[in-house]
């Protein structure tokens, strides 16, 4: 059992889930992954936040007298995780397209039913994936929010990330419509207006929209608006059958490609765009388990990191995969180094060092999504005077958290969201001892509950049924010289030396 026992001298320590307000705390004796080259890994390590910032990290901090004090001992100190690409609204449906390709998710959005989604759907979708982005240690997440066909959609996405205390980006977007038209539109320039006037330090602001190629570049006034607002953009580009190469030239030529614009997928690329991604300062937001999924092209980290491209990690969305960058994390190195093994293979040779490590994606999961987000002089990592942005991880309950002996890889291969034991954004305590504080779970799941049924009655259950088990496409089976039968009935005889 997890239990917050001091060290002598430390003052008492409070019970589960009392933090009081200005009350300084103190993490004691964990593994600290500091995500900062000049602290490094340290073993036995203590980190102490004052307010909503990171005071000191070290060993054997004094422990102030009002402090509280955790007990890290045998956990994993790290700093919060930044997902740069979530249709959180999308969350809702959790898991209903598990079995689709790119192109069925197309169409049950674009084509048929993207239209049906209420203001109050977006919000029940967007509640329930900030929860659980805070709940498997995901800090940071960018809101990829393309279901906000109407300007009252995007109030009530904001609401409901106003109202879980993370730390949010909302890339507005709107899939059923042109964003040369909506990005310029009165009604959206007020509602930057009446959300995004002041600074707000938990909740930024993108525009969200894709390059399709069409030599007219009708985006263009889509990129204008972004530069006249001060808004960085997000795009999917390199998308199998969606968005290519012409979409990157076009950009370059009108002078679009800037240091804030962030390239989601962008798996089915040439190197001409990967050179001009490079040489203009852009970054790739990869979603390993999406991308192997749903046809976007293949992760490509392997070929990114040859160009010297920024890269940060994503979950797309609950709709199909996973909702946390532990599985991010795993799929992006497990493709990335399966690639380096079939290249070498093709070319007859063994891959005898693994050029990219634990450690990298770890970094890419936190302050490399940070950077992307231009937020790295702020959070992704445990260093003095940075915003208090950390995750514990640490379950005595489960085995595969002991022995603790290589730290970046058991991040990786071995913890997953029910180690997440303590959260802090800002400062704030929003998870401790495996359980959410301050945040109302019931509220989220209840509002899901009426999408569910709202989608499901609209859609009719034969449609409903259809959408969630597409039709599976007829093998044939490939002939076996070493049967002299039909292999596939009963009774099968096989062939052998001494029948002959």
């Amino acid at each position: 059992m997890n239990t917050d026992t001091p060290r002598p001298g430390d003052p008492d320590v409070t019970r589960p889930g009392d933090f009081p307000a200005g009350r300084p705390i103190l993490f004691r004796g964990a593994t600290v992954l500091s995500m900062d080259p000049a602290i490094g890994l340290l073993d036995r390590g203590d980190v102490l936040v004052r307010g909503e910032r990171i005071e000191s990290v070290g060993r054997d901090l004094p422990a102030p007298e009002d402090a509280v004090v955790v007990d890290a001992t045998g956990g994993i100190l790290m700093p919060g995780m930044v997902d740069t690409h979530r249709h959180m609204w999308q969350t809702a449906l959790r898991g209903f397209g598990a079995d689709w390709t790119l192109s069925q998710y197309f169409v049950f959005y674009y084509l048929n039913w993207g239209g049906i989604f209420r203001p109050e759907d977006i919000h029940a979708g967007n509640l329930l994936s900030a929860v659980e982005a805070l709940d498997t240690g995901v800090t940071t997440t960018v809101d990829w929010s393309h279901g906000l066909r109407t300007p009252e959609h995007g109030d009530a996405a904001v609401e409901a990330l106003r109202a879980v205390p993370g730390r949010f980006v909302l890339a507005y977007g709107n899939l059923l419509g042109a964003p040369w038209e909506w990005a310029n539109a009165p009604e959206f320039r007020a509602f930057v207006d009446r959300h995004f006037s002041a600074r707000d330090d938990l909740l930024g602001l993108q525009l969200a929209f894709d390059v399709t190629g069409d030599q007219a570049f009708p985006e263009k006034a889509a990129f204008q608006a972004a530069r006249e607002l001060g808004l960085p953009v997000t795009t999917h580009a390199g998308v199998w059958g969606a968005t290519n190469d012409d979409g990157i030239r076009l950009m370059w030529e009108h002078g679009f490609m800037t240091p804030d614009v962030t390239y989601v997928h962008s798996a089915t690329l040439a190197e001409d765009s990967y050179q001009r991604i490079a040489a203009s300062g852009g970054t790739v937001s990869v979603s390993a388990e999406s991308e192997q999924n749903a046809g976007q092209g293949y992760p490509p980290t392997w070929r990114l990191r040859r160009h010297g491209i920024p890269v940060s990690l994503s979950m797309d969305t609950s709709v199909w995969f996973s909702a946390d960058l532990f599985s991010a994390m795993r799929a992006t190195l497990s493709a990335d180094r399966a690639r380096e093994h079939l290249e070498a293979h093709t070319a007859g040779e063994t891959v005898a060092h693994h050029r990219l490590r634990a450690r990298d994606v770890v970094e890419w999961a936190t302050i490399g999504g940070a950077r992307v987000l231009g937020l790295d002089d702020r959070i992704g990592s445990l260093t003095p005077g940075k915003q208090a942005d950390l995750v514990l991880l640490r379950n005595d309950r489960n085995p595969a958290m002991f022995p603790l002996l290589n730290p970046y890889g058991h991040v990786v291969y071995q913890a997953g969201r029910a180690d997440v034991d303590t959260v802090l954004v800002n400062g704030r305590v929003v998870k401790h001892r495996h359980r959410l504080v301050g945040v109302d779970l019931g509220r989220a799941r209840d509002a899901v509950a009426a999408t569910v049924e709202h989608t499901r009655r609209t859609l009719g259950e034969e449609a409903w049924r259809e959408a969630m088990a597409p039709e599976i496409p007829e093998t044939e089976p490939i002939a076996n010289p070493y049967t002299y039968s039909d292999y596939r009935g009963e009774g099968v005889a096989v062939q052998r030396t001494e029948d002959v």
